[in-house]
């Protein structure tokens, strides 16, 4: 694949995600969080099998990496789709992508490194980003928009997580435990802190083979095609498509708009997703976060949206 190809793939599947936002914020009116994201995580697990060595037994090692990952990633992914509901998909996506920018942070206080210079400039601009993207002239930090920010937390400490794994065991293995174990929590969270609804309609069925085929299974073999030709840098570049395909795809369809200050914060935030992969750092040799959001990116698993 020429470096070209692989741009246009990895900024296929960041579209791919950054509309999966706005189909996840139109889903929610039609099912409860959890239990949509239990469907969602359930189809892919089954759809993506038949692409990954199942019959080989999995080690203790191999679950005990997988169910790390599982955890920092469902959870992560759940608190992003409650956040939904308060949030707005544009917000929503502009602060997951913070966690490009914590993930070489944790990565270093995990080391117990003292964090380069670049970087912290790289965190006072997002941090600089997500004052104006909360819009304080319209009240600010809301409850999705909280929750949101745990989700960037927890994916960026599943990006540092999947530097350390990932070097032992298959890659695409790995993802399959995680979008079975994202099934699992949510389905549990479903039945404990929820009253699990859905309603079946047309458009909730396209919703849900949109997000688990589309922005799951598809770009996932995607993004692991194009980033064997990809520079972490260069692919962090591109990975700042997710949030503004899913500013568009929300103003045309929700009829969001955002403030020239939200406008402001979001371009910081994404400053500072760049600017802490434009010099080797403890991740250099890892691709930057999404998602998966694998999974959202992204995020939304989006991802991992």
């Amino acid at each position: 694949m020429t470096p070209r190809r692989a741009d246009a793939t990895l900024l296929f599947a960041c579209l791919l995600w950054g509309v999966s936002f706005v189909v996840v914020k139109l889903a929610l009116e039609s099912a409860s969080p959890l239990a949509f994201a239990a469907i969602r995580f359930g189809i892919a697990t089954v759809v993506l099998a038949p692409f990954v060595r199942l019959e080989q037994r999995f080690t203790k090692s191999e679950l005990l990496g997988g169910a790390v990952l599982s955890a920092l990633l469902g959870i992560g992914f759940l608190t992003q789709t409650t956040g939904l509901q308060w949030t707005t998909p544009s917000r929503s996506a502009f602060l997951v992508a913070i966690s490009s920018v914590l993930a070489p942070a944790i990565a270093a206080v995990a080391m117990r490194e003292r964090p380069r210079r670049l970087l912290l400039v790289a965190l006072a601009l997002a941090g600089i980003g997500v004052f104006f993207l909360t819009a304080p002239d319209r009240g600010g930090l809301n409850r999705g928009d909280a929750l949101t920010l745990i989700t960037a937390v927890l994916y960026g400490g599943h990006i540092v997580a999947t530097g350390v794994v990932a070097r032992r065991f298959d890659p695409l293995r790995l993802v399959w435990l995680e979008i079975a174990g994202t099934t699992v929590l949510a389905a549990l969270g479903a039945g404990l802190v929820e009253h699990p609804h859905v309603t079946w309609s047309p458009g909730f069925l396209g919703a849900l083979a949109y997000t688990a085929l589309g922005a799951t299974v598809v770009t996932l073999l995607l993004q692991m095609k194009a980033q064997r030709h990809l520079s972490a840098a260069r692919a962090s570049v591109l990975f700042t498509g997710e949030s503004l395909f899913a500013a568009i795809t929300s103003w045309l369809v929700l009829d969001e708009r955002l403030t020239s200050m939200q406008w402001l914060g979001g371009g910081l935030i994404l400053a500072g997703m760049v600017l802490a992969e434009l010099k080797p750092s403890v991740l250099s040799n890892q691709p930057p976060a999404i998602q998966v959001e694998l999974m959202p990116p992204p995020n939304d698993i989006s991802a991992p949206g």
